[in-house]
């Protein structure tokens, strides 16, 4: 099991996420006490009320990336996740592989198809498009970092002999599809190098627009229907959860050996990835939780 540190959320309408913490320093201390990567987050125009009720700020997770990129030697870099109907397909194309590329194939792009109506609005973006905007996206994607020329004709677009450079350090650049869908699952199998399932309360499914996910024997399920679908490629393939315990967030060193057996559960059903972290933390605070996460749960690992 690898694990990912997710940037500090901020919460709200009062506070800025970047009073309290620096991409950078971040990535520096994740990378310190042992975790493997860094995720950012998506959300370009959030709405004022979501905020106000749970939702959390976000900085531009590409950009966010390239600074840790560049404070960092060998964490991996990762969007969890970036909304594909969002942009554009070639100008998301770039970003990855610029960011691939500066970072000495580090990136992993992690994606998904988005939920909040307002902003898909204040992007000019049809939401009932946004899975046949997603598709597009994956296709385009793949034919860009090819670096050959090739023409497109999409919902929005008609690209004509276009070429893509840079090319990406990875061949391919690893797509992680999130969501708890039968279609995202079924994309995962069929398109993806990775799955990230949605856990958390029925109300935040709702929310997400998504399937909630009842039981860890129901999600254990998934990932083996998942690898059975994808044959062959199932070997080569991820599995990121994140994972959801108040007690570690409020204590990090408390019943540690609860949270050891938890993870080699999630392991055993096939999980490769761990999310961890996220919370809103004053700097001394999240400093001293990472690094007793570190403490408890990286050192001594093979």
């Amino acid at each position: 099991m690898k694990f990912i540190l997710q940037f500090p959320d901020t919460h709200g309408l009062e506070d800025d996420m970047l009073d309290e913490h620096h991409v950078g320093t971040v990535a520096q201390l994740a990378e310190r006490v042992g975790f493997d990567a860094l995720s950012l987050t998506d959300h370009p125009a959030p709405g004022a009320n979501w905020l106000a009720h749970g939702g959390h700020q976000t900085v531009d997770p590409f950009v966010g990336l390239a600074f840790a990129a560049a404070a960092t030697e060998r964490l991996r870099l990762l969007t969890y996740l970036a909304v594909l109907p969002y942009r554009n397909p070639f100008v998301t194309a770039k970003a990855a592989s610029t960011l691939d590329r500066l970072s000495g194939g580090r990136f992993t792009l992690g994606v998904g198809t988005g939920y909040l109506k307002t902003e898909f609005f204040a992007l000019g973006v049809d939401f009932d498009e946004r899975n046949e905007l997603f598709d597009e996206c994956l296709d385009v994607m793949a034919r860009c970092w090819s670096a050959e020329p090739f023409s497109y004709t999409g919902k929005h677009f008609d690209a004509r002999n276009v070429v893509h450079k840079p090319r990406p350090a990875q061949q391919p650049i690893p797509v992680w599809i999130g969501g708890n869908s039968k279609l995202t699952r079924r994309r995962v199998a069929e398109r993806a190098q990775g799955w990230m399932p949605m856990g958390g309360s029925p109300e935040l499914a709702k929310t997400a627009r998504t399937k909630h996910i009842d039981s860890f024997a129901e999600l254990a399920a998934m990932v083996a229907e998942v690898k059975e679908a994808a044959g062959a490629r199932a070997a080569e393939m991820d599995f990121c959860v994140m994972y959801h315990d108040e007690g570690i967030n409020a204590d990090v060193g408390a019943d540690a050996e609860k949270h050891r057996e938890a993870f080699a559960g999630y392991e055993a059903a096939g999980f490769t990835w761990m999310v961890v972290g996220g919370r809103t933390m004053s700097t001394d605070a999240h400093r001293d939780w990472v690094e007793g996460f570190g403490a408890n749960y990286l050192e001594g690992r093979s």
